[in-house]
């Protein structure tokens, strides 16, 4: 039986909210699915100002590409490299084909699917007219209750988000509904590659049709250019329904008493003949995530008497409902997962184990599972890449798509350190699940990750050892791809992938080949600054500590994210010295924080430890609605890798990893921390 009150957990840390912040709302979703409203509960605002959170309707297979997008990637012409005997193209050059290259960028783009509003008669509602605005999500539920007065009378409204469809319910009440002077407004967009995934002004681009299919149920089919989609509207059938139809893709749906009810689902070529009432779906809502916060992990801090543990333990929960909504379903998250788009609604696969691996320490490893069933869906892809390039083996994409199509970048085809993550997955399952099924599931991935990994890296004859790069580019990204040799933590990286790969093989009783097990052997140490006795951000680079020291710290996750089994300690530990007294911490993004967090749990510095992961700094803000803001960014008012780390970090932290010995390993004993934990597994 649980010890932690898990309700009382979860609960004391519903966001409230007086007054609208365009720059905190609160979102309902399910993984697949996401709808984000403002202080209404519906999408009642059109404003946005610049650098806050679009409220949009966006869902994982909710992707457009324009007329005019390339239908050939390979036709870009690539810049060649030599690497070794080999001539490698990458597509990071747009010289002479600037137009397909951002074409090949931009598209497909995640859109929003919908704007789902209140209207007054038959104008929008103004901020100015909504007056003593309170909302609370009650993450124990799942609902998300708002309360306003609107010519001063009141309004509520109940929105549930159905776990297991695309689809919003909603319980409005007011005598401004039974008045005739209050209605539910849903409008589409055109699709765009924007932050908020909508064009409003390309109304001939597109089409919206309706059908009523029987009393009080109606179908809108959506056609943009060659993508399509419904969307299906239900009312209760004892009510009265006036629908008012005065402008393109925008309806008004009124009711004749105080309660207006209606169930809101979209999909992309399901017919439907009945949907979920509120009652109904408030109900599945509650079930799921009560299992959710009630079989997963959990990490208490009730009883400590240092001021930040609540704080702690708010961006905790918030960061667990938050990835579960967002980064948690059927495909890898975009780095803004279903909020709005940050690179056109393109995911990053080096971001993956930061948005979901938490998952797999916290118990909840099917949820995982979902999006990693993706990469088998592009392995033949990944291994047409590979060899395109003359190499063996499966080499996965870097920011992609839902078919696993590469986008060109000055900077993407170069990075390297995707690469591992599936074999890193894997494992983390396999601790968790040591069974046959576990192993095959995930063998041929493993495997064909390790092929290209191994004959990735070059045999250097004048050194007698093998490198990596150049190109690369590595996770510290303002490093030159022609210059970078050996960077610190993809060389770790690269040797604790290949080594786990030879266990697997081992475990499903195959031949471990010779050049992998010779890699491992003869790969280049990671670099170190003799004279300091520090790691260097790669083998060339001199200046790790002065012109360089901005963006990631990541020759510091070569300890702490690893387990860095050919690392020195102190070597480590005068390393991160020199990166507290040297970065530029502005710089750095959500994610580092928590990932410095593990190096120094490894390191034996708990103190340190809580205190970095807790940092004041501009890309360390976590707002009220739990969102992990990245500082003045206008491109990211929300960063999920940062609430994703954070969860991988405590559950480091708290769960402990090989190796440590004491309870909740990375939090200082005593010194106002009290620290209770359950079903957290230990860490690598």
């Amino acid at each position: 039986m649980s010890s932690i009150d898990r309700k009382h957990l979860v609960s004391r840390h519903n966001p409230c909210l007086l007054g609208w912040d365009p720059a905190t709302p609160l979102s309902v979703g399910n993984g697949d699915f996401v709808f984000t409203p403002d202080c209404t509960g519906l999408q009642s605002f059109s404003e946005t100002p610049p650098g806050t959170i679009p409220r949009c309707t966006m869902s994982t297979w909710a992707f457009h590409s324009y007329p005019d997008a390339p239908k050939d990637s390979h036709k870009l012409k690539m810049q060649e490299f030599q690497v070794g005997e080999r001539s490698v193209g990458y597509m990071t050059d747009p010289t002479g084909q600037e137009a397909l290259f951002n074409s090949l960028r931009v598209n497909p783009h995640r859109f929003n699917l919908g704007k789902i509003a209140l209207i007054s008669g038959s104008d929008p509602l103004q901020e100015s007219s909504v007056h003593e605005a309170h909302q609370e999500l009650k993450l124990y539920t799942g609902e998300l209750e708002s309360f306003f007065k609107l010519s001063r009378k009141p309004v509520s409204v109940r929105t549930v988000c159905h776990p297991q469809l695309d689809m919003v319910s909603l319980r409005m009440e007011s005598p401004l509904f039974r008045e005739g002077k209050l209605g539910l407004d849903i409008s589409f967009p055109y699709a765009s590659h924007l932050i908020d995934g909508s064009d409003w002004g390309a109304v001939d681009a597109h089409v919206s049709d309706i059908t009523a299919l029987q009393k009080n149920f109606f179908r809108i089919d959506r056609a943009m250019d060659a993508t399509g989609y419904s969307v299906y509207l239900s009312f209760p059938k004892n009510r009265a329904i006036k629908i008012i139809h005065k402008k393109k893709h925008q309806w008004t749906f009124f009711g004749d008493s105080e309660v207006m009810e209606a169930s809101i689902l979209f999909v992309q070529d399901d017919s439907i003949s009945t949907l979920p009432t509120f009652a109904a779906t408030k109900t599945e809502s509650a079930v799921h995530w009560q299992k959710f916060w009630t079989e997963g992990a959990a990490v208490s801090f009730w009883g400590s008497s240092d001021l930040r543990a609540l704080e702690l333990e708010r961006r905790i929960i918030l960061s667990e409902y938050l990835t579960a909504i967002q980064c948690l379903g059927s495909l890898p998250p975009q780095e803004t997962g279903l909020t709005c788009n940050s690179w056109y609604g393109k995911f990053h696969l080096e971001m993956h184990p930061w948005h979901a691996a938490q998952a797999i320490l916290w118990d909840r490893p099917s949820l995982v599972e979902q999006s990693l069933s993706w990469y088998r869906s592009i392995l033949e892809s990944a291994k047409e890449r590979a060899s395109q390039q003359g190499y063996e083996g499966a080499r996965w994409p870097k920011m992609t798509d839902p078919k696993g199509e590469d986008s060109p970048s000055a900077i993407g085809p170069f990075l390297c350190w995707q690469q591992p993550h599936i074999i890193y997955f894997a494992e983390l399952l396999y601790r968790q699940d040591p069974s046959p099924e576990i192993l095959e599931r995930y063998a041929e991935l493993v495997f064909a990750t390790a092929i290209f990994m191994a004959d990735y890296a070059q045999w250097d004859e004048e050194t007698s050892r093998f490198v990596l790069g150049p190109p690369l580019i590595p996770a510290q990204e303002n490093h030159s791809p022609t210059d970078t040799l050996n960077p610190t933590f993809e060389l770790e990286y690269w040797r604790w992938g290949l080594e786990t790969a030879i266990a697997w093989k081992k475990r499903v009783k195959q031949e471990v080949p010779n050049q992998w097990k010779r890699v491992i052997d003869q790969l280049s140490p990671c670099p170190i600054d003799t004279r300091s006795n520090r790691y260097l951000a790669h083998e060339r680079c001199s200046d790790t500590y002065d012109r360089s020291a901005s963006d990631h710290p990541s020759l510091l996750f070569a300890y702490g994210f690893l387990p860095g089994h050919s690392i020195d300690v102190q070597t480590m530990g005068n390393s991160f010295d020199s990166v507290l007294v040297h970065w530029h911490f502005e710089t750095m993004w959500g994610w580092d924080f928590p990932a410095m967090a593990m190096t120094l749990a490894r390191l034996g510095r708990p103190h340190d430890a809580v205190d970095i992961l807790l940092l004041d700094s501009p890309k360390n803000t976590y707002l009220p609605n739990g969102h992990n803001r990245q500082g003045s960014s206008q491109d990211l008012p929300l960063y999920l890798p940062g609430n994703g780390a954070l969860l991988l970090a405590i559950a480091m932290m708290a769960g402990g990893w090989d190796g440590s010995d004491t309870q909740a390993p990375g939090f200082p004993k005593g010194h106002g921390w009290k620290v209770e934990s359950e079903g957290l597994h230990s860490y690598i």
